[in-house]
């Protein structure tokens, strides 16, 4: 085994094929970031999400996919030139994946792509000696990364460093300009069926931080949605209200099954109803308070 992903594995306290399975997929993702920065990417791109809040700002919770956005507009992305650099850099390391563009039919403003590997294989090659009867043969290793190449106005970037598996750098949103973007999912994600409880949890963990959102960047991505109209203004207070609007028809239930495999201490989660999360609402602040938008 590679000595430097021998370190890196050294990092995870995995007990089961699941937590391997995971720890895996986060030392991959992250010499997708190294191999990305190595090619030029965030000459062009921002790495943001929740990924992007584990790896630079200490989340606490597993994340499995790769979220980007253009810097500026550009309906004529392609992974196509990165693809190869990506494989060369994980394969390089000892792991065996493969990517692959997924071509979709209607129009989308995100570009997406898989990186997969074999399960089995690479459980036997880097945790030699444990019991695999319970993975199946066939059962993948995948990490889907996407790109929205019409990205909203407003947000603000910073570089972030990392040593592991070699030094790169990475551009990435800022905290309040992620934050702005979690605020929209929790008040715009279209959950059907299936209260994603990460967005829940990632919105607590920002308040925990006492971050201020960017309100111009939520403004934004609200009218791109269509959730607001371009000539409306949004106050700090406005967004307090959507947020406890949408607390109030969430099924708390689905909401926690839903976090539950992506945290390590699942009592975080009893104190969860609209109730609660109404109350802890009211220390959310915003980057320009002062301004009306």
């Amino acid at each position: 085994m590679d000595r430097i992903i021998e370190q890196m594995l050294a990092n995870y306290n995995s007990q089961t094929s699941y937590d391997q399975k995971n720890c895996i997929k986060e030392v991959v993702q992250e010499i997708v970031l190294c191999g990305l920065s190595r090619c030029g990417f965030f000459n062009e791109a921002a790495f943001y999400g929740g990924t992007a809040l584990r790896i630079f700002y200490g989340l606490d919770r597993f994340s499995e996919d790769l979220d980007f956005s253009l810097k500026r507009p550009n309906e004529n992305f392609s992974f196509q030139k990165y693809i190869p650099y990506i494989e060369k850099e994980v394969n390089a390391y000892g792991f065996h994946f493969s990517v692959e563009e997924k071509i979709k039919k209607a129009d989308s403003q995100i570009k997406s792509a898989f990186l997969k590997g074999n399960t089995r294989e690479h459980l036997f090659y880097f945790f030699e000696g444990e019991n695999l009867s319970c993975v199946p043969a066939n059962d993948v290793i995948k990490i889907k990364f996407e790109v929205d190449i019409l990205p909203p106005q407003g947000a603000e970037f910073e570089n972030k460093f990392r040593l592991l598996p070699a030094p790169y750098q990475v551009c990435l949103y800022d905290m309040p300009s992620l934050f702005a973007g979690k605020l929209h999912a929790v008040i715009c994600r279209g959950w059907k069926s299936r209260v994603k409880g990460r967005d829940l949890y990632d919105y607590l963990f920002y308040l925990s931080k006492g971050t201020p959102f960017h309100l111009e960047h939520l403004k934004h991505r609200l009218i791109q949605t269509g959730f607001l109209d371009s000539k409306q203004s949004i106050t700090l207070d406005d967004v307090k209200e959507m947020l406890k609007t949408r607390f109030a028809k969430i099924d708390y239930r689905q909401a926690k099954e839903d976090v539950l495999p992506f945290i390590k201490n699942p009592a975080v989660l009893d104190l969860w109803s609209c109730d609660f999360f109404c109350a802890v609402t009211e220390s959310l602040t915003c980057k320009f308070s002062e301004k009306i938008l």
